[in-house]
């Protein structure tokens, strides 16, 4: 610790010092030396400041964190203020009897870059999204100067990257930048995306230039600029846009925007896709932004000076330039470094020369020039597939649309809630995918499935696959079944049932296995042919009904066994033709009764033998024959016996058609 002795001879004051530092700690335990500070339109700023102490022992951790302000006093009486966050400090060698210290400031936004994060924002515009993360920061202090509309975006992802990293990228895709106010106590983040959001400052509205001659005697008069350089450069004159909304595939998506330039070789043109749009208007806004970016470094002029006022986000105009066209132009301030020096303070003087008290140099660019950032932040690109889990409305055991996609909860989002709101529909790749046609299958609550992302795009994921795991296991047991292969559904909702449609190659126990848990309905618009090398079971458990609309043809090389429990109804349109080659038997255990309409003819190459147990009767008009076990009875007007005549003749039997054979079905290939 320093003693009295040394305090009282030391006892340096910022006091009455054009530049003073304010931090955390007592007045004057610090003291200011000197400052360089960097600043660009939509960067980070930084400032390396150098302080005294009498004090050795300074801890830095006292310092780290806290927030610390430069004050300065411009040549006009007003202050002007730098203010920043420790983010380093650092001990340094000693400047004769004081202690030096060196203390880098970063704004509050940095502190974004020591973090990182997985998370979905949906139906949000950028602007909207940034105010939902800046509120996660209580020390963060922004407001939105911004002029355009911005599109909700259907899924924005940040992915494992920083969140100074997500807002930046998020920023500069829409063509946002920012700049920062310092004040007294604090600095405070301005978002723009417009000249509408600058302006000058108080004092500063217009400043000199001062040639190196004339400076010499003139520099005193006020701040000034003394160097003034202006360059223009061959940038990309136009930027095409194209993008695929799949939804409505034939959409024409391409646009372009350009900016003409007075000069050869202006007019080459940038290409790309995807534009990450669906609406043609959505996309001349993006192919305008790009433009934008490409061309803002087309015309930049470059100064120095000791203009105490000017900073980047500032608007002035020059006066005094040599050439008129520099004149009377307002210029907006896109980057600055500023010098600032403070004297000994052993010797305890003013200043001699302003010029060393400070200075800056800085870019600029005609303000009638839109500004737009260069895209400088990396989009995450997710490499390779990833799992995540099938999630949808709570009860529910799918959840889809009309294109079957369907929602996800990835591993990695830890803030949804596994529910239909956890992402945006998200596509399914299918085995065939037609106009009306090709295979479905609809990923289900509760599935996990392999997901992969359009050109590594964090926003544009879709299903390839689906895989078992602890929970969801195989339908069948392995190893033990491992020569199964199955398509196996579930019976929804509640399950307890299944369709399959299973191989089993298992080596002489080979089968295709096919179940309906309820129906099984096969629709063949033209032949149909079955071979099976062996038997064939069937079994129906209640009706069986079959409509031939031609012709049956049935050959069946063995036997046909039948039995039917009930009864046989049999319609016959027309004639019915049978030919046995051997014996017909036929057993009646009640009645036998036949009704011919026509003739009856029945012709016997042998005997016939007719057996009744009570009674045979033939009858013919009025007149019959009766057998009974008391006699045989005639009856008729006339009774001819031995009178000539003759016996009817039967007719002979048609003969039935052969069936025809059947058509094979095509052998598989080898």
């Amino acid at each position: 610790m320093v003693n009295e002795e040394q305090q009282n001879r030391l006892s340096p004051t910022q006091k009455y010092r054009r530049i003073s530092v304010r931090t955390p700690l007592e007045d004057d335990v610090l003291l200011f030396h000197r400052m360089s500070a960097t600043e660009e339109l939509g960067r980070l700023f930084q400032m390396e400041l150098e302080v005294l102490s009498v004090d050795g022992t300074l801890d830095l951790n006292d310092l780290l964190g806290e927030n610390v302000t430069v004050r300065m006093e411009r040549p006009d009486g007003k202050d002007r203020y730098f203010n920043g966050f420790v983010s380093q400090g650092a001990i340094m060698d000693t400047e004769t009897d004081l202690f030096r210290y060196h203390l880098t400031l970063r704004p509050w936004l940095w502190f974004l870059t020591r973090t990182s994060d997985c998370r979905i924002f949906q139906d949000k515009t950028v602007p909207d999204i940034i105010k939902e993360i800046f509120q996660d920061y209580s020390f963060s202090y922004s407001r939105e100067s911004l002029t355009r509309t911005y599109r909700a975006l259907g899924s924005c992802v940040q992915y494992r990257e920083s969140d100074f990293n997500f807002v930046s990228r998020i920023l500069e895709q829409e063509g946002i930048y920012y700049y920062f106010e310092h004040k007294k106590d604090r600095h405070i983040m301005v978002l723009a995306d417009a000249i509408g959001a600058h302006s000058t400052m108080d004092g500063y509205e217009k400043v000199p230039f001062y040639t190196q001659d004339s400076r010499r005697s003139q520099w005193r008069e006020r701040d000034h600029i003394w160097s003034w350089r202006v360059t223009r450069e061959v940038r990309t004159g136009a930027y095409a846009l194209n993008d695929f909304d799949f939804e409505k595939p034939n959409k024409k998506l391409e646009v372009r925007s350009s900016i003409e330039r007075q000069h050869a070789g202006s007019g080459h043109e940038v290409y790309d896709y995807p534009g990450r749009y669906v609406e043609h208007s959505e996309g001349e806004d993006y192919s305008k932004v790009r433009i934008e970016e490409l061309q803002a470094a087309h015309h930049v002029a470059s100064g120095a000076g000791n203009a105490a006022g000017l900073t980047t986000g500032c608007l002035f105009t020059l006066t005094g330039h040599p050439r008129d066209d520099q004149n009377n132009v307002q210029y907006l301030i896109t980057s600055a470094t500023h010098e600032l020096v403070s004297d000994d303070y052993q010797t305890g003087g003013g200043f001699g020369d302003e010029q060393r008290i400070y200075s800056l140099s800085f870019t600029a660019i005609d303000s009638r020039e839109a500004f737009r950032p260069a895209r400088i932040a990396q989009k995450p690109v997710i490499r390779g597939a990833q799992t995540a889990m099938v999630v949808g409305k709570s009860g529910e055991e799918i959840w889809t649309d009309q294109y079957g996609r369907v929602k996800l909860q990835f591993h990695w989002d830890r803030y949804s809630k596994g529910d239909e709101s956890s992402s945006r529909w998200v596509r399914v790749a299918q085995m065939w995918a037609g106009k009306n046609w090709g295979g479905l299958f609809i990923p289900r609550i509760g599935q996990e499935v392999i997901v992969e992302f359009l050109e590594g795009d964090p926003d544009r994921p879709i299903i390839t696959g689906s895989v078992y795991n602890g929970t969801a296991k195989p339908p069948y047991e392995l190893p033990s079944k491992s020569t199964r292969s199955t398509i196996r559904s579930n019976s929804s909702k509640g399950g307890g049932g299944f369709n399959e449609f299973r191989f089993e190659d298992k080596k002489g126990e080979e089968q295709v296995f096919v179940q309906g848990e309820k129906d099984l309905e096969i629709r063949v618009k033209n032949d149909r042919k079955e071979i099976i090398g062996h038997d064939r079971h069937l079994i129906v458990e209640n009706e069986r009904r079959e409509k031939v609309v031609k012709d049956t043809h049935s050959l069946i090389e063995g036997d046909l066994f039948e039995e039917r429990k009930g009864d046989v109804h049999i319609t016959l349109g027309s004639d019915r033709k049978l030919k046995v080659g051997g014996s017909e038997h036929a057993d009646v255990d009640g009645n036998h009764v036949i009704s011919v309409g026509g003739d009856y003819s029945l012709k016997v190459s042998g005997s016939i033998a007719i057996q009744a147990g009570l009674k045979i009767s033939l009858e013919v008009g009025g007149s019959f024959v009766t057998i009974d076990p008391s006699g045989v009875h005639i009856q008729g007007t006339m009774t001819y016996i031995n009178s000539g005549g003759s016996a009817a003749s039967p007719a002979s039997p048609s003969a039935p058609s052969s069936p025809k054979e059947p058509i094979e079905a095509v052998e598989a290939d080898a």
